[in-house]
């Protein structure tokens, strides 16, 4: 499936006109620093759309539109001298863009021995500091990464910022489906939805399949036989019963209707909602997969938050999956991962096969899913849990993803396993001091970072394991 749309940035080059009106000449050097950091951040993948030089109020306002009319996911500012604070602030604390502040200069030793005239291009730190503190006074939120932009990581983590921007637009602009009711009993992830309205900016569009009247949108034989070819490309056919498959594929698809109709980045479902009077014949498992495969977030047995987390870390690391921490193995010092049906495909090693899965728990008819197990691989294992005081606090655990070896007897399951950074004996009595829920996200790549700045900006408290 397609990937997430590149990171886009508006890059602030900040000036002062005093310097044109005087020194003209200087401009040669200083437009080609700004240039050396566009082509710079384009080589860490982002999108950068860049403005000439600005200096005074009309100019900023001027880039600032332009940023906001290319919906950039940040302002990165930079400053290439001292630049006046109230020519650019208002513009800056006006946006509802997130901004990103790198402080940086072209000269990495500025000593004793250093010629004078570099003076006048190494000092736009008191620029920033200038800006900083405008921002500060009218509230308009800011990160700042300083560093020599070629001589340390300072890049890397503008770009760890610009992520983190586009996670929590994700998250606050979230819209989730919810299929059936919580589940009963599960007390860890449930929060009222007016609640996760009014403190993080979920929108749930709940769907009540009790009462008997649901009605999905029709699914045609030719909708039904397109998508079966489609499975024919991406997974390993077991020995399915051809009415069953039909009917778990129509299922799937009415499910994805019901997404793009309503324009969810994401949803969850109850298993146990799922009833012949439900409007839907079976659990739709394999579209849970499907969903994540192409950037909708998901969770299991009704839980809103962590299907909106999965559908924000989408947003920017595509191999993201719901999962759950099942088995400790102790001896080998890993935690065994699993779900009943529902894993991001993309993260699968290999191709997923699709079998009947048995459903015992009402009377609908037994669904067809994808099992696979997870790709080994550098991760992080994520978690957001509701707190005390209508707070939140967002869990990140380094692990490794580690590849299935030897005797598999477990073919027909979800599997995975991750070691910690830690004992697991430790590792988990730390989760759960922390109070880490059990439904969480896998994170492939060095996300903590960005996962880190995410829960920044959310304003949740942020917890490292290991």
């Amino acid at each position: 499936m397609k990937p997430p749309k590149p990171l886009k940035i508006g890059l602030l080059p900040l000036y002062v006109r005093l310097y044109d009106d005087h020194w003209p000449e200087l401009r040669e050097r200083v437009d080609a620093f700004h240039h050396a950091i566009a082509g710079a951040l384009r080589g860490k993948g982002l999108d950068v759309v860049a403005v000439p030089l600005c200096r005074v109020k009309p100019e900023f306002e001027e880039a600032i539109a332009r940023f906001e009319s290319e919906s950039v996911d940040a302002v990165v500012t930079l400053h290439l001298a001292y630049s006046p604070s109230l020519e650019s602030i208002g513009a800056l604390a006006a946006t509802k863009l997130p901004l990103v502040v790198l402080d940086t200069t072209p000269t990495y030793e500025f000593g004793p021995s250093q010629l004078p005239d570099e003076i006048m291009y190494n000092h736009g730190i008191h620029g920033v500091q200038d800006m900083c503190n405008l921002l500060l006074r009218r509230g308009k939120a800011f990160q700042i990464e300083a560093g020599h932009w070629s001589r340390s990581d300072v890049l890397d983590r503008v770009v760890a910022g610009v992520r983190a921007a586009r996670l929590a637009d994700g998250m606050r602009t979230a819209k989730v489906g919810r299929l059936g009711r919580p589940f009963a009993g599960m007390g860890d992830f449930e929060v009222p939805t007016d609640m996760l309205r009014k403190a993080i900016g979920i929108e749930t569009v709940e769907f009540d399949l009790t009462d008997g009247r649901t009605t999905f949108a029709e699914i045609t034989d030719a909708q039904i036989d397109a998508e079966l070819e489609s499975d024919r490309e991406r997974f390993e056919i077991g020995e399915l019963d051809e009415r069953l498959y039909r009917q778990s594929t129509a299922a799937c698809l009415k499910v994805r209707q019901w997404a793009e109709q309503h324009r969810l980045t994401a949803f969850t479902v109850n298993f146990m909602d799922i009833t012949k009077s439900s409007g839907l014949p079976c659990m739709p498992f394999l579209e849970a997969g499907k969903a994540m495969d192409r950037g909708i977030g998901y969770a299991g047995e009704g839980d809103v938050l962590t299907a909106a987390l999965v559908g924000a870390l989408l947003s920017v690391y595509p191999d993201a999956s719901f999962a759950e921490m099942f088995c400790p193995d102790w001896e080998n010092n890993r935690i065994f991962v699993s779900h009943m049906g529902e894993m991001n495909l993309r993260a699968a090693a290999g191709k997923p096969v699709l079998l009947e899965k048995a459903f015992p728990f009402t009377d609908a008819d037994a669904p067809v899913a994808a099992y696979a197990a997870f790709r080994g691989g550098q991760a992080v294992y994520a978690c957001l849990a509701p707190a005390k005081d209508d707070g939140y606090t967002l869990i990140l655990s380094e692990v490794e993803m580690l590849d299935t070896q030897g005797w598999d007897r477990m073919p027909e399951a979800i599997r995975g396993w991750f070691a910690p950074r830690l004992p697991v004996s430790e590792f988990l009595a730390s989760f759960s001091r922390h109070g880490g829920i059990h439904h969480g996200v896998i994170v492939y790549g060095d996300a903590k970072p960005a996962l880190e700045r995410f829960g920044e900006l959310m304003g949740w408290r942020v917890v490292s394991i290991g």
